[in-house]
C-alpha cells in the first residue's frame, strides 16, 4: 500500500455521498470468528450511484489497493494510509476521506481483541439500504455480502488494531 496517488482519475469528493462502516464476525460454530468490517457508500452522492462506485474505485486506487484481488496485510506494512482504532466498544476507521466509527458487537470486540486485526473491506459498490443509525439485519448483510459481485469489486485489508495508550 502506497500513500503517493497513482489514479488517473481524481476523487472528487462530492460523488462519494454518505461513506458508513459496519462490524461484524463470521459464524464462530462454523470456525470463523474473524472480526470483519467494511467501509461503503449509500450511493446518494450528487451524481448518483454510478459516480459514488467510479468515486470509491478512485479512493482504492488513491490507497495502493486493487478490487478483486487478495487480501492485502497491512499487519505487516507501517505505512499504511487506513488506521483502525477499537476503543470503548466502538471501532474506529481513519483514511483518506473517511474517519468513521461504529459501535462494535462483543462477539467482534473478543475477536479483535484476541487476533489483534481485523478484515476490512473497502465496499466500490454502493449500498444504499444500510443507512447508518438504522438496524443491519442478518438478510440484509447476507444479501449484500453474499453477492459476488459485492466482494469482487471491493479491496479487502488485513488491518492492525491500534488502542489509546493509557
Amino acid at each position: 500500500m502506497t500513500t503517493a496517488s497513482t489514479s488517473k482519475n481524481s476523487v472528487v469528493r462530492s460523488h462519494l455521498g454518505t461513506l458508513s462502516v459496519l462490524a461484524w464476525t463470521g459464524d464462530p460454530e462454523e470456525g470463523n470468528d474473524m472480526p470483519y468490517l467494511i467501509a461503503y457508500s449509500l450511493g446518494n452522492g450528487k451524481e448518483g450511484a454510478e459516480a459514488g462506485e467510479a468515486a470509491v474505485l478512485a479512493v482504492i486506487d488513491e490507497l495502493g489497493l486493487t478490487v478483486g484481488g487478495g487480501l492485502y496485510d497491512a499487519t505487516r506494512a507501517n505505512n499504511s494510509p487506513i488506521r483502525l482504532l477499537v476503543e470503548g466498544g466502538k471501532a474506529v476507521v481513519n483514511m483518506p476521506y473517511l474517519t468513521a466509527q461504529c459501535a462494535a458487537p462483543q462477539e467482534w470486540l473478543s475477536a479483535v481483541e484476541q487476533r489483534g486485526h481485523a478484515h476490512f473491506m473497502v465496499a466500490s459498490r454502493p449500498w444504499p439500504e444500510a443507512v447508518p443509525g438504522k438496524p443491519v439485519t442478518e438478510e440484509m448483510l447476507q444479501a449484500f455480502l453474499g453477492d459476488e459481485d459485492t466482494l469482487t469489486s471491493a479491496a479487502h485489508i488485513l488491518l492492525p488494531v491500534s488502542k489509546l495508550r493509557r
